[in-house]
């Protein structure tokens, strides 16, 4: 049986490395790549998002696509490749797609922040690490 990874993708030089890592790691992997939007007044509704008068969550779903159309052309016909859209807490949003995607492994980016910019700023990758019920590979 194939093994399924999920790669969280935010478009940064991380996420980037991650995927690639996930690539050449696991070549006969399913790849379930997954991007979290991320509301800014903080309203979501059953669909995820509620409401966008200033036009950010089109803004965040049409970059949401240009990272996966990307990531399908770094990974080409040679992997199998699928897309999650989604919207909440980042760390949440992927714990959560482990059971409902049946994830074997995360395969995830980090910017690598220690210290105090942690303490601020918060850690996506190392939230995923203490939640994840499934092994998680942070490639920075």
């Amino acid at each position: 049986m194939a093994r399924r990874l999920l790669v969280p993708l935010d478009g940064s030089p991380p996420s980037q490395e991650a995927l690639r890592y996930a690539l050449d790691t696991f070549p006969d992997a399913t790849i379930v790549l997954v991007h979290v939007l991320t509301p800014v007044d903080g309203n979501v509704g059953p669909d995820g998002l509620l409401g966008d008068p200033a036009g950010v969550v089109d803004d965040q779903r049409n970059r949401a696509e240009e990272l996966f159309d990307e990531a399908a052309a770094t990974a080409g016909d040679d992997h199998e490749i699928e897309r999650e859209l989604l919207a909440g807490r980042p760390a949440t949003e992927i714990v959560g797609c482990v059971e409902e995607y049946d994830i074997d492994q995360i395969v995830m980016g980090s910017h690598g922040r220690d210290g105090a910019a942690r303490l601020l700023l918060g850690s996506v990758s190392e939230t995923v690490v203490r939640r994840s019920p499934v092994p998680v590979t942070v490639v920075r």
